[in-house]
């Protein structure tokens, strides 16, 4: 018969007493802390670089409905069900919570940034973020951001023209100028735009989103030139449907200005008409 070997044994004994005496202290902890009362709330709100469409205020209403959570004891708290109940807002992208050292509720909000506000031919007007979410527009506060009218009112969203919206939105904010100038885009017929400008009385008359970055670039330059030497109200239309090209319309004469450069420098001008007209 095999000998035992006794002191193996108290060994692994003496671990395995030790460790479940680990558990029954950090079992103990725990609740003893859930059983400590909360002292208070703290909201952390993020992602709102320009805008603040939900603040502290909206999201401890959220908290404390139906009654304030300061002073209850934490175990009678559940987190996640209170995450999923602030994250119903529209503004909330994402919403985390958990009880510091303090007892303090910790809240961490990511909200979300409006990029366009929507026109829809129904009248129905929202905004919208880069993930083609709909977000209520707001009391407390307008955002400056695009705005686009004549966006068709259907039960299923047109995800191929929202997302044109969202390409000319993220180019335009990403552009002081544009964005100081760009007053309103009308979506017409076969996912085209046109532009109405805040300084200026022309249509900038844009076609579809191809090439979106290129067309606002020479948009860019067409103005420095039209600006230093007639002035914004010299055309009537400014096309941008054409590739490298931007067509100049005072009245009924035209004017094909090709390879516009992006810097400040006067683009070559070809006319079409036997008399030269400058710009």
């Amino acid at each position: 018969m095999k000998k035992l070997n006794w002191k193996k044994i108290l060994i692994n004994t003496a671990w395995v007493l030790s460790l479940v005496g680990v558990l029954v202290l950090l079992g103990a902890s725990i609740r003893q802390k859930s059983n400590k009362k909360i002292k208070g709330v703290v909201v952390e709100i993020k992602g709102a670089e320009k805008h603040m469409f939900i603040d502290e205020q909206d999201v401890l209403q959220i908290v404390n409905d139906p009654a304030p959570v300061t002073g209850r004891p934490m175990r009678g708290v559940k987190l996640r069900k209170l995450e999923e109940l602030v994250k119903k807002n529209p503004w909330v992208n994402n919403a985390e919570m958990f009880f510091d050292n303090q007892y303090h509720l910790q809240v961490s909000i990511l909200e979300r940034e409006p990029i366009a506000r929507i026109f829809e031919t129904n009248g129905q007007s929202y905004y919208i973020d880069t993930a083609m979410n709909k977000m209520p527009l707001s009391t407390k506060l307008t955002a400056r951001i695009p705005v686009f009218t004549g966006f068709p009112a259907t039960k299923k969203i047109d995800t191929s023209l929202m997302q044109s919206v969202i390409q000319l939105s993220t180019l335009i904010n990403a552009d002081s100028f544009l964005t100081a100038q760009i007053a309103q885009i009308d979506i017409v017929q076969q996912h085209q735009f046109e532009m109405i400008p805040v300084i200026g009385d022309h249509l900038i008359v844009f076609g579809d989103a191809s090439d979106a970055a290129d067309k606002l670039k020479r948009l860019k330059a067409f103005y420095q030139a039209a600006w230093l030497q007639h002035g914004m109200n010299t055309y009537k239309i400014i096309s941008l449907e054409y590739k490298g090209q931007v067509v100049g319309v005072k009245d009924v004469i035209k004017n094909v200005i090709k390879n516009v450069p992006p810097e400040n420098n006067i683009p070559i001008q070809i006319p079409l008409t036997s008399k030269r007209n400058t710009l």
